[in-house]
């Protein structure tokens, strides 16, 4: 059994912070505005949607400091254990002069009511600090989770452009500052085991928390608390206990081999992007379009497919692509396929203290085409209505030898369009034959209506969207691209 700790310990700019009594549901914002009275952060939406309350999260990856722009109003205070919280108070000079990314603001006139301006400001800071000359697709994704609604983005787009010409990251003050802070930081992962009041466990390692999750299997287990901080500001639910994991560096292992990549449960989409568009590059697209990058940062891989949402973005082309996950309870382990993960709603295939410890995708074989649609009310930032995940090897004779198909949105969980499939495989991949097959859909759905679509919407793009792939694979289309071998 690890040590034991009593206190969550970290660094808020340049004060060193250890709190022995803190709720689990005690908000990263929260402690910032009520406790330290550090107000430049803001609370627009409480549910980590319009970025008013951005702030950067750094924390060690091997020897390196890594800075993550996150939503505080979703983050938990218990989830912060040895890493460098910066708001944006802490960029102004102590003689009252303005950061490059604030006096550019300033000069390219990108405030007006000065609400959302702290957010946009410090998720501008850390795409400068990644990138000092960014592309202008690079400034608008880095914003995606930004929004405003007074002066437009054309002037804070200026701004994100001219940070450089007020100075260059190497010599920004706080850069020496972060180098310095990781000795203390590294200090604080000293491998004790964090516990406080029976409401809050930040384990000392992956077998640590294996050990505390078998003996606690009540307990609400909190990665990225993209959706489990809405439980907490929406509908105001009590989730403790809780153990953190977000910090484990076990559960951020990304493996990959000649015929598979393997994604461990804490790895976010931020991440897992370099690996998934390098070895799937369909799924780029779909990447950039999951939620802002605040979220894309704290949001995680296994969290995603862990909660059994019937919308989430991942599983659907996980389904299609043949991933398998790999589950654990203390010491034992066990494989299954992730379509047979999610049994119902609000219900999968994962006993009392056992958890999703990764998931591993084959790599889609040479030939095969593969494509995944999601479709929202926005382009930016929204859930999806549905997505849906299509896959099929067409034979030299143009004969449909293999095909899947899953849907999110759809079902009560993801779920595959096993009618769909068995009318096409076998079948000459032509038009006649997916027409013949379309009607097939309502064999294998019955979608709800709800504040997304309605149940006839939902069917006829489902339809729509296998006749826009078979389009897209006979060279109709721009946005389908074909493995190789």
């Amino acid at each position: 059994m690890a040590e034991i700790a009593n206190a969550i310990r970290f660094i808020l700019n340049d004060e060193e912070i250890a709190l022995t009594d803190v709720a689990a549901d005690t908000t990263l914002l929260d402690f910032l505005r009520l406790e330290k009275r550090l107000r430049g952060s803001k609370e627009g939406c409480a549910e980590g949607d319009c970025g008013a309350c951005t702030v950067l999260v750094g924390r060690l990856a091997g020897d390196e400091m890594i800075y993550d722009s996150v939503t505080a109003c979703i983050r938990f205070v218990g989830s912060l254990h040895g890493t460098h919280v910066v708001t944006v108070e802490h960029l102004r000079a102590k003689d009252g002069t303005l950061h490059p990314v604030q006096q550019a603001m300033v000069d390219q006139h990108g405030s007006q009511c000065g609400f959302c301006t702290p957010g946009f400001v410090m998720s501008l800071y850390g795409l400068w600090m990644r990138d000092p000359h960014p592309s202008q697709p690079a400034i608008e994704k880095a914003l995606q989770g930004n929004l405003c609604r007074c002066t437009g983005y054309a002037p804070i787009i200026r701004a994100a452009k001219a940070i450089s010409s007020y100075g260059a990251p190497e010599a920004d003050p706080l850069r020496a500052e972060r180098i310095a802070l990781k000795g203390k930081i590294k200090a604080i992962h000293d491998g004790r085991r964090v516990e406080i009041a029976d409401q809050i466990i930040v384990p000392a390692s992956l077998d640590d928390f294996a050990a505390v999750y078998e003996a606690n299997p009540g307990a609400t287990i909190v990665a990225g608390s993209t959706d489990v901080g809405l439980w907490v500001t929406k509908f105001m639910r009590r989730i403790g206990p809780v153990i953190f994991i977000g910090h484990l560096q076990e559960l951020k292992r990304i493996a990959e081999n000649d015929s598979e990549l393997r994604l461990y449960a804490g790895v976010s989409y931020s991440e897992a992007l370099p690996s998934i568009a390098a070895n799937f590059p369909q799924l780029s697209e779909l990447w950039d379009r999951i939620a802002g990058e605040q979220i894309r940062n704290m949001g995680t891989i296994g969290g995603n497919i862990a909660n059994g949402s019937p919308i989430g973005d991942t599983p659907p082309p996980l389904i299609a692509l043949g991933a398998r996950l790999h589950l654990r309870r203390g010491e034992h382990r066990r494989e299954i396929k992730l379509e047979d993960y999610f049994l119902a709603y609000g219900k999968q295939d994962r006993q009392p203290g056992e958890f999703v410890e990764s998931v591993t995708i084959p790599y889609l074989p040479a030939g095969e085409h593969f494509a995944t649609y999601k479709i929202s009310k926005r382009r930016e930032e929204d859930i999806s209505a549905l997505c849906g995940a299509f896959r099929v090897f067409v034979s030299d004779a143009g004969v449909v030898g293999m095909v899947r198909i899953a849907f999110g949105g759809m079902a009560a969980t993801p779920k595959r369009a096993k009618a769909v499939e068995a009318a096409l495989v076998g079948k000459p991949w032509t038009l006649e034959t997916v027409e013949a097959a379309i009607g097939t859909f309502a064999e294998d759905y019955q979608p709800i209506s709800d504040m997304r679509a309605s149940a006839e919407y939902r069917l006829l793009t489902a339809q729509n969207l296998l006749l826009r792939f078979f389009h897209e694979t006979n060279g109709h289309g721009q946005r389908l691209r074909r493995a190789v071998a």
